[in-house]
């Protein structure tokens, strides 16, 4: 190697970025010991953004496109090396390639279960999981935040923390979202788009954006499971009287279809006086409700003609008294009663004996 080659060979004169893999968001040119040229050729790809650090300061940022690097297009370059009237030699800086498409291969899923207040099963336990889309809104926030002089800063070392950050937000973004543990497969997407929306709120000081985040699934400890599969078979059932009523009428047409065993008419037997004790329980339910038993009455004994006479009630006692058989002197008793009283002295009687004419003034 010629003087010249060599001298030519610490040089850079052209500065790219070909990205072979999927999952690196920022990449540093390795200039190492070598020195840009100026007038050296940058070329940016579409979904990358070039910035240029000084001595760790942030400088110039380049979009998509070719460039040919001199004192015109790298102003905050030039004040910072203090290249007041231009300067044409070799200069050193670390270039940063930042890729902003989105990344759409990050997962999440909670490691313990998520307590939230269910309107109609009160506290439950919820397990959540899913995927969500990233992307580099702000380059330079992204640098000076959180990549810092990582050469190669790739999605696994941001992946633990967003999936922290969006577990912390899940429980509140399904309480405050006040759908039934029972409705929420169909709200799936709408919690989605809130939370994408508060996660991008939050990333938005070290310039990152969540365009889309989606939940696969939610689901509960297996005993709510299992409750929940018995509360969803006793509505596909129905009517559980009328359920097992149709399972007996079933049996008892399997047993006549098989008259030959003996075992066979014993248990149509038994299923026959079960189905008579459930159709008359049933007929027994069906029947309407009887009315209220009638009024007690009062049965009253009266003595006449040294004779006891009765039981009367109290309409049969007014006939006795129109009649002439019950007088004010006339002995009555009841049930209650400690002896036989005149009737005069029988305050309950004072409305039966309003009929009766008090006995004649001595002539």
């Amino acid at each position: 190697m010629g003087l010249m080659d060599k001298i030519r060979g610490e040089f850079i004169d052209i500065i790219e970025w070909l990205d072979d893999s999927r999952d690196t968001i920022v990449w540093r040119f390795p200039r190492y010991q070598n020195e840009i040229k100026m007038g050296a050729k940058l070329i940016v790809r579409e979904s990358q953004v070039a910035v240029f650090v000084n001595e760790g300061q942030i400088a110039d940022a380049f979009g998509p496109g070719t460039y040919t690097l001199e004192t015109q297009n790298l102003p905050i370059l030039s004040t910072l090396k203090g290249w007041k009237y231009g300067f044409n030699s070799p200069w050193k800086a670390e270039v940063y390639f930042v890729n902003t498409r989105v990344f759409t291969d990050m997962k999440w899923g909670t490691q313990n279960p998520v307590t939230v207040r269910d309107p109609e099963f009160g506290v439950v336990r919820l397990r959540a999981f899913g995927a969500y889309a990233v992307r580099v809104s702000d380059p330079k926030k992204l640098l000076t935040e959180l990549v810092g002089t990582d050469p190669q800063f790739r999605t696994e070392e941001v992946a633990e923390y967003l999936r922290q950050l969006t577990v912390s937000h899940l429980g509140s973004a399904l309480a405050t979202a006040q759908v039934p543990m029972i409705d929420l497969a169909a709200h799936q997407q709408e919690i989605g788009q809130k939370l994408a929306a508060v996660l991008s709120e939050d990333l938005s000081g070290i310039g990152i954006v969540i365009p889309r985040f989606i939940i696969e699934n939610i689901s509960v400890p297996p005993e709510v499971e299992q409750a929940l599969d018995k509360r969803t078979q006793m509505g596909v059932l129905g009517n559980l009287d009328q359920y097992t009523k149709f399972q007996t009428a079933n049996a008892i047409e399997d047993a006549a279809n098989n008259p030959g065993g003996g075992a066979g008419e014993g248990f149509g037997l038994g299923l026959g006086m079960a189905a008579g004790q459930r159709m008359a329980q049933s007929m027994n339910q069906a029947a309407p409700a009887a009315g209220p038993p009638p009024l007690p009455t009062t049965e009253w004994y009266i003595g006449t003609g040294g004779q006891q006479a009765g039981p009367f009630d109290d309409a049969g006692l007014a006939a006795q008294a129109r009649s002439g058989a019950l007088t004010r002197s006339t002995l009555v008793w009841k049930q209650g009663m400690a002896q036989w009283l005149p009737a005069e002295q029988v305050s309950e009687l004072a409305g039966v004996l309003g009929a009766v004419p008090p006995p004649l003034p001595p002539q």
